[in-house]
């Protein structure tokens, strides 16, 4: 028993130290990894606003040109760049705004110049008609406080049945 009481005597907490030393290393460890999980997340999230953004603003430009094609015969992609109606301010000539859900839609006339111009090419070409180019831009604002944005330029050719006019 003689031997037990100076074995107690001779230790001088090496054991605790050693745990204690071993118990800060797994805690910085643990916190580097969650704090690498956490920016990880923050990044998901991020990709995952910008997709679903992405694919309303899709959604939105298709609506636009849907509603403006479902005017019939007073739709703008028939109209020459002077008959373009403006619906908003007077310093956005030529250009019709609309806005949806937050989501602001620009539409311009590019026919600016005094020829008209040829329709882009595809696989039934015909050569000699002119096309009213006009161009599509919405604007969303996404994620927290909305402080990011992305557009989506789309361009529209109609083909016109005679010189600047589409019907």
């Amino acid at each position: 028993m003689a031997h037990l009481t100076q074995l107690r005597a001779k230790q001088q907490g090496v054991v605790l130290i050693t745990a204690l030393i071993m118990v800060i290393a797994v805690t910085g460890i643990a916190v580097t990894l969650m704090s690498s999980s956490s920016i990880d997340i923050k990044i998901t999230n991020a990709a995952q606003e910008r997709e679903v953004a992405e694919n309303e603003l899709i959604g939105e430009v298709q609506r636009m040109i849907s509603d403006e094609a479902n005017k019939g015969a007073a739709n703008q992609f028939f109209l020459s760049p002077d008959e373009v109606t403006t619906m908003a301010d007077a310093d956005t000539e030529g250009m019709v705004i609309a806005e949806h859900d937050e989501m602001k839609s620009k539409m311009v006339n590019l026919n600016q110049g005094a020829l008209d111009l040829e329709c882009p090419r595809r696989f039934n070409f015909t050569a000699g008609i002119s096309c009213n180019m006009l161009q599509v831009s919405t604007t969303i604002k996404y994620g927290s406080k909305a402080k990011h944005e992305l557009t989506i330029v789309t361009g529209v050719a109609q083909e016109m049945a005679s010189t600047s006019k589409g019907i």
